[in-house]
């Protein structure tokens, strides 16, 4: 199995919660998956893991895809700073780099699917809203739409386990197939639970570039006419096409991102503040604590000494 790796490349705060400066990061367990292929899907159960080093009531990354479709509970489980609590008939989507934690004391019974990044065509991608941070990662669908996800879920799993019937190449292309239908009606389900009477817009591809623009540049920009300017549209529409996605502004989605970022490196790595301000593109530590205090009524300080 791969090594794990850590944010920053600092090499860091082991997944038992010891000091060291990054988030333990767990890479998606290709070794583990039936035929090598980009996704697993089977039962949770008492010692699965995502590696032989990761024991999961601690905090840590994941740098792949997980849904969970609970048949028990409930059980609690932290996501991003909040905790979520799923009982049986509920999904919990957890997406590549968010930080979480499984509750050590709860019963996790139901399927659950993982699948890596690049497993997917780009269109499915857009579609199915995999990057979709703003979309809920708690789910509860009513009893028709459960009973839909639970058969897609179902039949995506007996494709896994097939791995006779049909030559590698086409195994893998059936199941791309299975799982993009699987992954559409879970993204309708969240776009309506996250946006109810508003557009739903998953596949905007002006959103789509603006979202994955600012994942990959927050740590160093912050202007939205940047964004706009290298993406070759007028601010005006990308006003447009980000409120209608998330109901927020492209601003307003940027400074999300950037103190979800800087949250993630103060609760859980022992960097000081002023390398997480300039981490997340503050070099100067008293403008960063400016901005985090402004969006969160907290100084840095106070928000790392109240979850230690």
């Amino acid at each position: 199995m791969a090594d794990e790796h850590h944010q920053d490349g600092e090499g860091g705060r082991g997944a038992d919660g010891g000091s060291g400066e990054g988030i333990r990061t767990f890479p998606f367990p290709v070794d583990l998956s039936l035929l090598g292929v980009g996704m697993q899907v089977g039962p949770m159960g008492a010692g699965r893991t995502w590696h032989a080093h990761a024991p999961l009531h601690r905090v840590h990354r994941i740098d792949f895809h997980t849904v969970m479709l609970f048949t028990g509970g409930p059980v609690r489980h932290m996501i991003d700073f909040a905790e979520y609590e799923a009982s049986a008939g509920d999904l919990l989507w957890i997406r590549p780099g968010q930080v979480h934690r499984f509750a050590p004391e709860g019963e996790y019974r139901g399927t659950v699917l993982t699948m890596q990044p690049g497993f997917l065509p780009r269109a499915t991608v857009e579609a199915t809203g995999l990057y979709r941070y703003d979309l809920p990662p708690l789910l509860h669908p009513d009893e028709a739409r459960l009973a839909g996800l639970t058969a897609a879920l179902g039949q995506l799993r007996r494709e896994y386990e097939d791995a006779t019937t049909l030559p590698l190449s086409l195994h893998t292309a059936v199941l791309r197939h299975t799982l993009s239908a699987f992954l559409l009606r879970l993204a309708h389900l969240a776009a309506g639970s996250a946006r109810e009477g508003r557009t739903d817009a998953p596949g905007d591809s002006t959103f789509t570039l603006f979202r994955d623009a600012v994942e990959r540049g927050f740590a160093t920009n912050h202007s939205v006419s940047a964004y706009a300017d290298a993406l070759g549209y007028s601010r005006r529409t990308l006003v447009r096409a980000v409120r209608a996605a998330t109901g927020e502004t492209p601003k307003g989605f940027i400074d999300k991102r950037v103190v979800l970022e800087a949250k993630r490196l103060l609760a859980h790595t022992d960097l000081p503040i002023g390398r997480v301000g300039a981490a997340v593109g503050f070099p100067d530590a008293a403008n960063f604590s400016k901005f985090f205090q402004q969006h969160t009524d907290q100084t840095p300080a106070a928000f790392r000494a109240e979850l230690r």
